[in-house]
Protein backbone atom coordinates (compact mmCIF):
# COMPACT_ATOMS: atom_id res chain seq x y z
CA UNK A 1 0.00 0.00 0.00
CA UNK A 2 2.32 2.79 1.17
CA UNK A 3 2.82 5.16 4.04
CA UNK A 4 0.22 7.80 4.84
CA UNK A 5 0.78 10.88 6.99
CA UNK A 6 -1.86 12.12 9.38
CA UNK A 7 -1.49 15.48 11.18
CA UNK A 8 -3.31 17.17 14.03
CA UNK A 9 -2.95 20.76 15.18
CA UNK A 10 -3.42 22.25 18.63
CA UNK A 11 -2.96 25.78 19.96
CA UNK A 12 -1.80 26.67 23.45
CA UNK A 13 -0.24 29.53 25.40
CA UNK A 14 2.75 29.71 27.71
CA UNK A 15 4.94 32.26 29.40
CA UNK A 16 8.72 32.04 29.54
CA UNK A 17 11.95 33.95 29.71
CA UNK A 18 15.28 33.30 28.06
CA UNK A 19 17.60 33.73 31.00
CA UNK A 20 20.64 31.69 31.94
CA UNK A 21 20.60 31.41 35.76
CA UNK A 22 24.40 31.50 35.74
CA UNK A 23 24.34 35.04 34.30
CA UNK A 24 23.27 38.35 35.77
CA UNK A 25 20.02 39.92 34.63
CA UNK A 26 22.06 42.59 32.81
CA UNK A 27 24.07 39.94 30.93
CA UNK A 28 20.91 38.00 30.08
CA UNK A 29 19.32 41.16 28.73
CA UNK A 30 22.45 41.92 26.71
CA UNK A 31 22.40 38.39 25.26
CA UNK A 32 18.67 37.87 24.78
CA UNK A 33 17.24 41.39 24.72
CA UNK A 34 13.64 41.75 25.88
CA UNK A 35 13.22 37.96 25.70
CA UNK A 36 15.22 37.79 28.97
CA UNK A 37 12.14 39.18 30.70
CA UNK A 38 8.96 37.15 31.19
CA UNK A 39 6.79 37.17 28.08
CA UNK A 40 4.25 34.92 26.42
CA UNK A 41 3.68 32.98 23.22
CA UNK A 42 0.58 31.56 21.62
CA UNK A 43 1.97 28.38 20.10
CA UNK A 44 0.58 26.34 17.26
CA UNK A 45 1.73 22.71 17.33
CA UNK A 46 1.30 20.29 14.45
CA UNK A 47 2.05 16.64 15.08
CA UNK A 48 2.31 14.22 12.17
CA UNK A 49 2.18 10.46 12.45
CA UNK A 50 3.05 8.18 9.56
CA UNK A 51 2.41 4.58 8.72
CA UNK A 52 0.42 2.19 6.64
CA UNK A 53 -3.32 2.34 7.27
CA UNK A 54 -4.65 -0.60 9.23
CA UNK A 55 -6.45 -2.90 6.77
CA UNK A 56 -9.45 -3.24 9.09
CA UNK A 57 -9.93 0.41 10.11
CA UNK A 58 -8.30 2.25 7.21
CA UNK A 59 -6.51 4.46 9.76
CA UNK A 60 -2.86 5.13 10.49
CA UNK A 61 -4.02 6.10 13.97
CA UNK A 62 -7.44 6.87 15.37
CA UNK A 63 -7.78 10.67 15.49
CA UNK A 64 -9.60 10.41 18.83
CA UNK A 65 -6.57 8.64 20.30
CA UNK A 66 -4.18 11.24 18.86
CA UNK A 67 -6.32 14.07 20.24
CA UNK A 68 -6.38 12.44 23.70
CA UNK A 69 -2.60 12.02 23.70
CA UNK A 70 -2.07 15.66 22.73
CA UNK A 71 -4.50 16.80 25.43
CA UNK A 72 -2.92 14.66 28.15
CA UNK A 73 0.73 14.99 27.21
CA UNK A 74 1.01 18.51 25.78
CA UNK A 75 -1.97 20.65 26.79
CA UNK A 76 -2.01 19.43 30.40
CA UNK A 77 1.75 19.99 30.77
CA UNK A 78 2.15 23.32 29.00
CA UNK A 79 -1.05 25.28 28.31
CA UNK A 80 -1.11 28.47 30.41
CA UNK A 81 2.03 27.40 32.25
CA UNK A 82 5.33 29.19 32.76
CA UNK A 83 7.93 27.04 31.01
CA UNK A 84 10.68 28.14 33.39
CA UNK A 85 8.82 27.88 36.68
CA UNK A 86 5.98 25.40 36.16
CA UNK A 87 7.75 22.62 34.25
CA UNK A 88 10.93 20.61 34.90
CA UNK A 89 12.02 20.62 31.26
CA UNK A 90 13.92 23.89 31.26
CA UNK A 91 15.90 23.69 34.48
CA UNK A 92 19.12 23.10 32.52
CA UNK A 93 18.27 24.49 29.09
CA UNK A 94 16.67 27.62 27.75
CA UNK A 95 13.07 27.39 26.51
CA UNK A 96 13.92 28.38 22.95
CA UNK A 97 11.53 27.19 20.24
CA UNK A 98 14.17 24.66 19.17
CA UNK A 99 14.55 23.21 22.67
CA UNK A 100 10.80 23.26 23.25
CA UNK A 101 10.18 21.34 20.01
CA UNK A 102 12.74 18.72 21.08
CA UNK A 103 11.06 18.38 24.50
CA UNK A 104 7.67 17.89 22.83
CA UNK A 105 9.22 15.33 20.45
CA UNK A 106 10.58 13.30 23.37
CA UNK A 107 7.27 13.38 25.23
CA UNK A 108 5.42 12.22 22.11
CA UNK A 109 7.94 9.47 21.33
CA UNK A 110 7.13 8.02 24.76
CA UNK A 111 3.36 8.49 24.42
CA UNK A 112 2.69 7.37 20.83
CA UNK A 113 2.92 3.82 19.52
CA UNK A 114 6.51 3.08 18.45
CA UNK A 115 7.53 4.24 15.00
CA UNK A 116 4.49 6.46 14.32
CA UNK A 117 5.86 9.94 15.03
CA UNK A 118 7.00 11.58 11.79
CA UNK A 119 7.14 15.30 12.55
CA UNK A 120 6.72 17.91 15.25
CA UNK A 121 6.18 21.45 14.00
CA UNK A 122 6.10 24.18 16.66
CA UNK A 123 5.13 27.71 15.69
CA UNK A 124 5.75 30.39 18.36
CA UNK A 125 4.35 33.15 16.12
CA UNK A 126 2.86 33.62 12.67
CA UNK A 127 6.22 33.99 10.91
CA UNK A 128 8.42 31.43 12.69
CA UNK A 129 8.40 27.68 13.16
CA UNK A 130 10.67 24.83 14.14
CA UNK A 131 10.35 21.34 12.71
CA UNK A 132 11.74 18.13 14.09
CA UNK A 133 11.57 15.41 11.44
CA UNK A 134 11.96 11.78 12.43
CA UNK A 135 14.19 9.62 10.27
CA UNK A 136 12.34 6.71 8.67
CA UNK A 137 13.01 3.38 10.34
CA UNK A 138 15.07 0.88 8.43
Amino acid sequence: MGAVRLSRRIDFSTSLRLADPELSQAENERRFGPRARKHGHNYRLEVTVEGEPDPETGMVMDLVDLKQILEAEIMARFDHKDLNDDTPYFEKRLPTPENFALVIRQILLEALPPGLLARVRLQPDADTWVEVIEEPAG
